[in-house]
């Protein structure tokens, strides 16, 4: 059973991985045998988090490199560095993602409108452009979006983003029947309330402690829960598993 969860010999770029949800991602790919690639737009975090999971689970897995998202030059230089290191991407988590903007959808401006959509949708889809070729030559690749439950639910604080959640999944499922035929399983991650510094203005709010955290587990979600769902996707365990957006939420969107 365990040799379904091993990564080994595989190697994994994930964005917005020096905390949160990213950061766990790739402690646990490591853990079972990934080499990763640590990505978010501090050098110092990169190299932080690269050095305390290479300290735990062996030198040379993590290799840090500092990349802005927003930046196509960033991520072009981010998956040259990742296949100059390791010869080559098997698995991408695009992870990394914005919200600068909590209010109604008739208040956002253009330009945090324009950042929440460029952020969390055209720079996952520049960097499944720059590798999807190789997965393609080698047929065997694994892609993962972390989108959000936001993107099954309406919002009004949290509209914009919704919308760009939404978006990810139609990309997962538009990039599964393309890449299907190649072997390459390309897959959303839904998450809902998950304890991080990202998500820390709605967990924080003191309201939520009245609604139960608005699941039937009565808590929110520790990063780590969302891990094990990017170690089965991007596995032999999910190897049948494409298109699909995977809801963890503790039951938060059942009812």
């Amino acid at each position: 059973m365990s040799n379904l969860f091993d990564l080994s010999g595989k190697t994994a770029v994930i964005t917005g991985s020096t905390r949160g949800i990213g950061l766990a991602i790739a402690r646990r790919m490591a853990e079972h045998g990934a080499q990763v690639v640590i990505s978010s737009r501090k050098a110092d975090a990169c190299e932080a988090a690269a050095k305390a999971i290479n300290d735990e689970f062996g030198a040379g897995l993590a290799l840090p490199v500092p990349a802005n998202i927003s930046s196509k030059d960033d991520l072009q230089r981010l998956v040259d560095a990742a296949n100059t290191a390791f010869g080559k991407i098997d698995i991408l988590v695009c992870n990394a993602a914005s919200n600068p903007y909590y209010g109604p959808n008739l208040g956002i401006s253009d330009d945090q409108f324009r950042k929440v959509l460029e952020n969390n949708i055209l720079s996952n889809h520049w960097l499944i452009q720059m590798t999807a070729p190789q997965m393609i030559e080698r047929k065997d690749g694994a892609i993962i979006i972390v989108s959000s439950i936001g993107g099954l639910k309406g919002s009004t604080t949290i509209g914009a983003y919704n919308v760009s959640k939404a978006a990810d999944f139609q990309l997962a499922r538009n990039l599964a029947c393309e890449l299907g035929p190649h072997n390459i399983r390309v897959n959303c991650i839904a998450p809902g309330l998950i304890k991080t510094d990202f998500s820390k203005a709605l967990w924080e709010d003191p309201s939520r402690e009245s609604r139960d955290w608005g699941s039937p587990l009565k808590r929110i979600g520790e990063p780590d829960e969302i891990a094990g769902a990017a170690v089965f996707l991007a596995s032999a365990a999910g190897s049948f598993t494409t298109g699909h957006a995977l809801v963890v939420d503790g039951g938060a969107t059942i009812d």
